[in-house]
């Protein structure tokens, strides 16, 4: 049986907790240790990203999160029992990052639902590459969708 992407993303939403983004604005304020992974790519990342987030696209994400890999990123390959939040753009990407990482041992992960889309909606701080904050607005336009018509499903 053939599954579709939001299939897959419902299956791991059975495994894995969501956050909403005014729900970890107030988290923020209170929790020092808690670890922004945004597995988004690079090129978005550089765009913008949520203040204090490391960023590891997806792609990587498991060598990532193992010691004696190029990819290692030692807060993770360390992090096993730290509070993660994982990011992407609309919340699909991180839920399946975040069940991988369930399935690799990591205790306390959860996904921002509805990804940067929702955290810009809700005008919470957003920042570019040097650490300057965007307006709702700038961040709007960058998320603008670009699809062309070879990408739309055919009528």
């Amino acid at each position: 049986m053939a599954h579709s992407y939001d299939d897959l993303i419902n299956d791991a939403l059975t495994r894995v907790r969501e956050i909403l983004p005014w729900d970890l604005g107030r988290l923020l304020n209170s929790h020092s240790d808690l670890l922004l992974l945004d597995v988004r790519e690079h090129a978005e990342f550089a765009a913008f990203q949520l203040p204090h987030s490391i960023n590891v696209p997806r792609g990587i994400l498991e060598q990532s999160c193992e010691w004696n890999y190029d990819e290692t990123v030692p807060a993770l390959a360390s992090g096993r029992n730290r509070s993660i939040i994982v990011i992407c753009r609309s919340g699909k990407r991180s839920v399946l990052a975040a069940d991988v990482m369930l399935k690799m041992g990591f205790t306390d992960v959860r996904s921002l639902k509805l990804g940067v889309r929702g955290w810009n909606d809700a005008e919470l701080p957003l920042e570019d590459i040097y650490g300057t904050r965007l307006s709702p607005d700038q961040v709007d336009e960058i998320l603008k969708p670009r699809l062309s018509e070879n990408q739309r499903m055919p009528k």
